[in-house]
């Protein structure tokens, strides 16, 4: 049975329908650092490809990545309307995730010497 490259080694935030919009949102927090999901939609607007994501959608996105771990909330500000909007920022998770989706796992078997492969063998194996 064969894999399909274009999933191989992906990590499952990065596939499926909402990906593209997962990794905007990783990109803009990790750039930006803390923002609202106001900002963080008003970001999104200026990229292309991702002019026509509408409000609910980021936010629905948003409270599902803080579901899984890969936002948290970090407090909240007091908006011009006069309501509490909450800030989010990454996770640990979710900067191991990009970083993992930026390294493919052959070149790193390729390039890890023995000492590295060690460490790494023994941190995996913790975490299973």
């Amino acid at each position: 049975m064969e894999r399909s490259k274009r999933n191989c080694g992906r990590i499952s935030v990065f596939k499926g329908r909402e990906a593209k919009l997962n990794f905007a949102i990783f990109h803009i927090l990790a750039l930006k650092g803390p923002q609202t999901i106001y900002n963080i939609h008003r970001e999104l607007k200026t990229r292309r490809g991702l002019r026509h994501v509408r409000y609910a959608s980021v936010n629905k996105r948003v409270r599902s990545l803080e579901e899984s771990g890969y936002v948290k909330k970090i407090g909240s500000k007091k908006t011009k309307a006069g309501f509490e909007a909450s800030i989010y920022e990454l996770s640990d998770r979710a900067f191991l995730a990009m970083l993992l989706d930026l390294i493919s796992l052959d070149k790193l078997v390729m390039k890890a010497n023995d000492q590295m492969a060690k460490t790494l063998v023994a941190s995996l194996i913790g975490v299973l």
